[in-house]
């Protein structure tokens, strides 16, 4: 365990030194934003409106006693999705799909001396391969979690409009009433730890991938497994410090 840490940190730090070319590294971080952003946005749709629905749905029916306010149910979805569902699922299927790539595009480099060939030619294949992955990742899944609180709270109108649960008029009531930033704030704070996370953990596993094709599947596996248990960690320590 304290040797993986160790090569963890070490691998962090060879990220991060002064790179040779920036014009290139820049390129390298735009196409990994246009990756991790654009790419993902569909998905992240999808899910922020039917959790969105469904958590709305779910409230409204366990608070149908007459002696608690309709409007209720609205503050309790928005704060749950942007508090909990849209950085956290959002972050563990980001997981899924955007850690799994970079963790099997960098072992397949690995296993195919593609890396060996960049150190040869005395270039930081850390900081060339993995800086700008984490770039991505902490300036992408913030903005791809505003999003999905935007997408979550549409969702929950939505099925008030459709279901009837709630009138639509109280659910509007409801996710205006009582609003406090300080939630906002914990969701990009998690949001911002949640990509780098994902992007370094993933890339350290590809990055000592060794063997062939079996253990860059293995990687990639590994990569998503830590990473969302890492998520969870973190989502719990930055929840009880910040609330």
């Amino acid at each position: 365990m304290f040797q993986s840490l160790g090569r963890y940190i070490l691998l962090l730090q060879l990220s991060f030194r002064k790179p040779e070319k920036f014009s290139v590294y820049w390129r390298e971080v735009m196409v990994e934003m246009v990756s991790v952003g654009i790419g993902s946005l569909g998905i992240i749709s999808i899910i922020s409106l039917f959790i969105g629905a469904a958590t709305t749905i779910q409230v409204a029916f366990q608070l149908s006693s007459p002696l608690v306010p309709r409007s209720i149910a609205g503050s309790i979805s928005r704060d749950s999705n942007i508090l909990e569902f849209s950085p956290t699922i959002s972050s563990l299927v980001l997981a899924g799909r955007v850690g799994s790539s970079f963790a099997s595009q960098i072992g397949t480099m690995r296993v195919t001396e593609q890396i060996d060939a960049l150190e040869i030619m005395g270039v930081n294949a850390p900081g060339y391969l993995i800086s700008p992955k984490i770039i991505a990742g902490i300036t992408m899944v913030p903005m791809l979690v505003i999003i999905s609180i935007m997408l979550g709270i549409t969702g929950g109108y939505i099925a008030c409009f459709v279901t009837g649960a709630i009138s639509p008029a109280d659910y509007i009531m409801g996710v205006n009433d009582g609003f406090d930033g300080l939630t906002i704030r914990v969701a990009l704070v998690k949001a911002t730890v949640f990509g780098f996370l994902i992007a370094s953990i993933c890339s350290y596993q590809g990055f000592y991938t060794s063997g062939g094709a079996l253990e860059v599947g293995q990687s990639a596996t590994k990569g998503v497994v830590f990473s969302c248990v890492w998520i969870l960690f973190a989502d719990l320590m930055i929840t009880s410090l910040m609330l």
